[in-house]
């Protein structure tokens, strides 16, 4: 049984699927394949089905990461098939809360900039409506908290050694 992340934004067209695409190579890089999974969501419906803005996938591509993925809405079976979900913003966090009715999961809920050790920024900001060094300072804050978020469950999680 692989270890479940889930990341999320709010459209799930450009912090969550970097999120997700950065740490699937770092996954890879660190000979983690198959004992860790990660997928993405959105809080909101707002481009369901649609691949990840092209922006983010442009400066993905820069630093020869490719960008795959179908945004997705976040529902409440999400709480149960994940072990850890990470919001990329405060509104995020609270959205994905605001669906645990009987208040069983919080403590699967973390904010991605939680894991960051190089920025001091405490939340990754939407690029989606600036330009592109938006998109770069994200993939660089995400960068930063996918590797301590790796680090983080490489010591909390037994069994979890590359092969």
């Amino acid at each position: 049984m692989s270890y479940q992340l889930l990341f999320v934004c709010l459209g799930n067209i450009c912090r969550s699927p970097a999120a997700e695409n950065l740490m699937n190579d770092l996954i890879i890089k660190r000979g983690l394949s198959g004992k860790i999974t990660c997928d993405s969501a959105g809080t909101a419906s707002y481009h369901i089905g649609s691949p990840p803005d092209q922006r983010m996938v442009a400066a993905a591509l820069q630093r020869g990461i490719i960008m795959k993925g179908q945004a997705r809405q976040f529902s409440s079976s999400d709480f149960a098939q994940f072990d850890l979900i990470l919001a990329m913003d405060r509104d995020n966090y609270q959205g994905i809360l605001s669906l645990d009715r009987n208040q069983e999961y919080g403590h699967k809920v973390k904010l991605m900039a939680d894991f960051c050790s190089r920025h001091k920024l405490r939340e990754v900001p939407d690029p989606y409506f600036g330009g592109l060094d938006g998109f770069h300072q994200v993939l660089d804050l995400l960068q930063d908290a996918c590797e301590g978020l790796l680090d983080y469950i490489q010591s909390s999680q037994q069994g979890l050694v590359p092969d």
